[in-house]
């Protein structure tokens, strides 16, 4: 059986939730630039110091935000195509949509997922890669329906493939680049790609 958590435990437990929570809030009113630690450490009542026992360095406070905002992308993604019976190429549409809107209704946390300085040579933890693993399987699950015969490493090629070009199309529009398509016009683009990218050879 296990043993009850110690008080220095429990106290370390807290504070990290309290940090996590109040870089959340700021993140999702001011974007991730506007993070700091002596302002975080202001706000979750303790040093700056304190942050780093937790911690190891900001950066993992805003993964530890950005598992939460995957997590509410995903659950949001999945949500939207609840109860409907959907032909797999209209699971990618509709998921895509969701997608928009989710990056919409809560741009500066979406924001972060990217904005956050990381790359494949990064060392990521397990959890990390674990939540977008997650994210991209809800895609590449209809894309093996699609196309049955193709070999796992294809699908999940694919799979990141059409992540990148409905996130850029998300991107840019929102942002109103002179490059990217309008925002009224956004759901009909991406309808129009994904049905053109997936469609029978």
């Amino acid at each position: 059986m296990a043993s009850a958590p110690s008080k220095t435990e429990t106290r370390r437990d807290d504070l990290r939730t309290r940090l996590i929570d109040h870089a959340e809030a700021v993140i999702a009113a001011q974007g991730l630039a506007a993070l700091k630690a002596r302002d975080l450490a202001k706000l979750a009542g303790c040093s700056v110091r304190a942050i780093y026992i937790v911690f190891t360095e900001l950066n993992a406070v805003t993964m530890a935000v950005n598992g939460r905002t995957f997590q509410r992308l995903g659950a949001a993604v999945s949500a939207s195509m609840a109860g409907q019976d959907l032909t797999p190429r209209d699971c990618l549409i509709t998921m895509s949509h969701a997608y928009l809107h989710f990056a919409a209704s809560n741009t500066k946390a979406w924001r972060a997922l990217f904005d956050l300085e990381m790359s494949i040579e990064a060392q990521v933890p397990a959890w990390y890669l674990a939540e977008l693993a997650a994210l991209f399987a809800l895609i590449s699950a209809p894309l093996a329906r699609i196309f049955p015969d193709w070999p796992a490493a294809r699908i999940d090629l694919m799979t990141r493939a059409l992540f990148s070009s409905v996130h850029g199309i998300v991107l840019l529009g929102l942002e109103k680049r002179i490059s990217g398509v309008p925002v009224d016009k956004i759901e009909q683009m991406i309808a129009v790609v994904l049905a053109n990218i997936t469609a029978d050879p």
